[in-house]
């Protein structure tokens, strides 16, 4: 909470979203706005729709910031793009969004798929980007990888389509709390009501083959915090502990117990170590 300010952010009021649709690259971009004060950017997983986001908007609206999120191409209400789009183009059609909102510097944070286009993003185009948050991700194709099983899992787009099977390896690919809380069924349902089209959810899977951030991360002068969990599948925590000693004077916060989805598990306690940075 800033200085000054006497009200717990947790009884503050959480303000709704407003969802617009952009014209933005030559595309129709679905964006989330939610809340008044410091921008922050929103990169959600592959796949993944912009309603995942809501457990975390939640907690970090309350300290008063103004959300920002978009659906990128191929998932939640954007339309897919093809060709499909590069990282950069991905990029491209952020800041295409951002110039359309009328917002010059931003605050950018990434979560998994998402971290690799916050990367790109800060990379490009760093007088836009004030901070950048990193959250269960890592270097691109020169990374660990996570094990065989979790990689078939992560294939396809079924995780997103059947909830039968999303059910049966929700634990073992996510991790964390995902393993034996029913919060992963509850608050993951809203990627049933929108799922990946098939050619949304290739295009992304294609725009991160050969994409790697490890050979200009040293040279990225954006102030950043990188987080990951150590019970993390997809992302093996080594993972984060490279990207932080890559990155010039980069924070790292390691999440106990923390899964894949610890910045949604552990919707509270994420947000504060974030806006903490973030100020």
């Amino acid at each position: 909470m800033r200085s000054g300010e006497e009200e717990d952010p947790t009884e503050a009021r959480v303000p709704p979203a407003t969802l617009r649709h952009i014209r933005a690259h030559g595309t129709d971009v679905r964006v989330s706005i939610r809340g008044d004060g410091p921008v922050l950017l929103l990169f959600m997983g592959i796949g993944a729709p912009l309603e995942l986001w809501a457990p975390f908007e939640r907690e970090i609206a309350r300290y008063g910031r103004r959300l920002v999120a978009i659906d990128l191409p191929g998932t939640g209400g954007s339309a897919a793009v093809l060709p499909p789009l590069r990282m950069r183009g991905l990029v491209a059609l952020a800041l295409a969004v951002l110039d359309e909102l009328g917002l010059d510097q931003v605050d950018v944070l990434g979560l998994s798929y998402g971290g690799a286009v916050a990367q790109e993003f800060a990379h490009r185009a760093p007088a836009r980007t004030r901070r950048l948050v990193l959250a269960a991700t890592s270097t691109g194709m020169l990374s660990v990888p996570a094990g065989p099983r979790v990689l078939v899992h992560l294939a396809t787009p079924l995780r997103y389509w059947r909830r039968d099977y999303a059910r049966r390896i929700v634990g073992d690919i996510y991790g964390g709390r995902s393993r034996t809380d029913p919060w992963a069924h509850r608050e993951l349902s809203a990627r049933f009501d929108r799922p990946p089209t098939a050619a949304g959810y290739l295009g992304q899977l294609m725009a991160s083959i050969g994409w790697t951030s490890i050979t200009w991360l040293p040279r990225l002068s954006v102030p950043t915090l990188v987080m990951t969990g150590d019970d993390d599948p997809i992302i093996p925590t080594v993972n984060g502990r490279i990207l932080a000693s890559l990155i010039p004077g980069a924070r790292l916060y390691v999440v106990r117990g923390g899964g894949h989805l610890f910045l949604l598990e552990e919707a509270a306690a994420s947000a504060a170590v974030i806006d903490e940075f973030l100020d």
